[in-house]
């Protein structure tokens, strides 16, 4: 059994980051100093995982560890944020399973070295399986991307795919266990669209990333815009597989209503529309029209019932 300190210091204790990671104090003491660069804000964020809410009980650790980072780095994402810093919050059951431990902190680090964010700290204690981490990120002044930033006349478009989030979630609850399957991969491994967040700078006027539906995100943005919007839900651009998956209907509903997806959700004036789309291009991502803001309230071109997406004290989780 270790204990707390050993359990960081043996797989939560990163290389200490050189001065051009902006720390000049990492893990190890009662707090990390940071360096934000002179004439950036700062983007900050946290998000919880929860064991059979967030991620099956007995989803793979690696897997576990990339899905509560990549799940944060998203918000930095949708507000056109560099990476820079996370601290991880780890509550376990037990400290005792090493092999589960290396394989979450490999997935966790892995994530890290991928997008450039240093672990600079964090908390490990013990209850039910959960992880809470919070990133921090750097954005021009006055340049984030926000969700209050719609206009009548933008354009509404996704990056990549929608639906595969919750056909991997879909198939998991069926059995599958092949990670490799390009749903599951999605709803195990999603991979947050920072890349694409920092090439809009400039051109959207408004961005969410869906985590939780499609429907329920664009609600956020229409409320804080103050506007209205007119969906084409045939355009929805859906993930590799879920047709066959859920069938067309259970898709469509899966691109509508399904979380876990991280793409971004974007108001974009006309006008930018192309150049957005170049700049995607060289990040290998598509960008998909679906409706049009409107000065007319609510929403319009698919008629909604229920809930509109994942609700925290609502949803029955993942098994």
């Amino acid at each position: 059994m270790h204990s707390e300190f050993e359990l960081i210091t043996r797989f939560f204790t990163p290389d200490p980051p050189g001065a051009e990671a902006g720390v000049t104090l990492g893990v190890g003491d009662d707090c990390t100093l940071l360096a934000p660069t002179p004439g950036q804000r700062l983007a900050v964020s946290v998000d919880t995982s929860v064991a059979g809410i967030h991620f099956p009980v007995d989803a793979p650790a690696v897997a576990v560890g990339h899905r509560a980072l990549a799940v944060s780095l998203s918000d930095l994402a949708a507000m056109g944020a560099r990476a820079r810093w996370c601290l991880m919050s780890l509550t376990l059951p037990a400290a005792d399973d090493d092999a589960w431990l290396a394989d979450f902190a490999g997935g966790f680090h892995a994530l890290c070295d991928a997008t450039g964010t240093a672990l600079v700290g964090g908390d490990v204690t013990r209850g039910t399986l959960s992880i809470g981490v919070t990133v921090m990120g750097e954005v021009p002044a006055e340049q984030a991307l926000t969700r209050s930033g719609a206009r009548p006349g933008d354009l509404l478009a996704v990056t990549g795919a929608l639906g595969g989030g919750a056909g991997g979630l879909a198939l998991w609850r069926r059995g599958e266990r092949d990670t490799d399957h390009p749903l599951l991969r999605r709803y195990l491994h999603p991979l947050p669209r920072l890349e694409a967040g920092l090439a809009l700078g400039g051109l959207a006027s408004a961005a969410i990333d869906i985590s939780d539906g499609l429907l329920a995100d664009l609600g956020h943005v229409l409320e804080a815009s103050g506007v209205g919007a007119e969906l084409m839900p045939d355009t929805l651009p859906l993930a590799e597989g879920l047709v066959a998956a859920l069938g067309e209907e259970g898709a469509r509903q899966a691109g509508l209503h399904g979380g876990d997806d991280y793409e971004l959700l974007l108001g974009l004036p006309p006008e930018h529309l192309d150049e957005a789309r170049a700049r995607l291009a060289v990040l290998g991502l598509p960008l998909t029209v679906i409706g049009r803001v409107s000065d007319e309230p609510g929403l319009q071109g698919v008629t909604v019932t229920g809930e509109r997406g994942w609700q925290h004290f609502a949803g029955d989780g993942a098994p």
